[in-house]
């Protein structure tokens, strides 16, 4: 249930922007600007005391958005994030407390992976899809294509250094589903409120090819 609902949400768009939210009011005009451009899956960042409330307030100025939580590093925060509406979970790494409280509350969940042991971890836990991280310093496409061998049948989302150059390397491997970037809505566009450059920055990654 939960693997086959989280590959879903990867399949919806090539790229999966990663947000760090610090005004709550930006959030409505930032979902509407990532989905004007054809980017319909958001991860809000818990990065910063906004992040949670910051959920709520995009799925209700685009409805049509798949919006999760992302940098979820405990049970006790995806409970929260579960709480506010989030409709699946990224966290920056992988351990069983995670896994057992996505499965409770029956949350799309996409883990951290950056070795073998990492992906032996989950796949006994029962996931099968994981978020590659962070990937430029973990060995970027060729570390994925070397894991590739032995485990096959994964689907994975590189998120970390991952930018609309490298992003078509990682995207042209048989694993990857789609991509994380901060590049597309970075802080400073968001807190300038350059809503139409972030729509154009969206255009150019729902673009990519897969």
């Amino acid at each position: 249930m939960t693997k086959r609902a989280i590959v879903e949400i990867m399949n919806l768009c090539p790229v999966i922007p990663v947000l760090v939210i610090d005004r709550l009011e930006d959030a409505a005009p930032l979902a509407k600007a990532l989905v004007a451009g054809g980017l319909k899956v958001l991860e809000v960042t818990l990065r910063t005391p906004e992040g949670l409330a910051a959920i709520a307030e995009m799925k209700k100025a685009a409805p049509e958005a798949v919006v999760g939580a992302g940098t979820v590093n405990s049970a006790a925060l995806l409970d929260q994030a579960a709480d506010a509406g989030a409709e699946f979970i990224v966290a920056p790494g992988l351990t069983t407390a995670l896994a057992e409280a996505a499965k409770r509350r029956d949350l799309p969940f996409l883990p951290g992976v950056a070795t073998a042991g990492d992906i032996l971890r989950g796949l006994e836990l029962g996931l099968g899809a994981f978020k590659f991280f962070p990937a430029e310093t973990s060995g970027g496409a060729p570390a994925i294509k070397a894991l590739e061998g032995p485990f096959g049948g994964l689907d994975i989302c590189p998120t970390g250094g991952v930018t609309l150059a490298n992003a078509p390397t990682y995207l042209a491997l048989n694993s990857v589903r789609c991509v994380g970037g901060s590049w597309i809505a970075t802080k400073d566009l968001i807190r300038a409120g350059r809503w139409d450059e972030i729509t154009r920055l969206a255009a150019e990654a729902a673009a990519l090819a897969r």
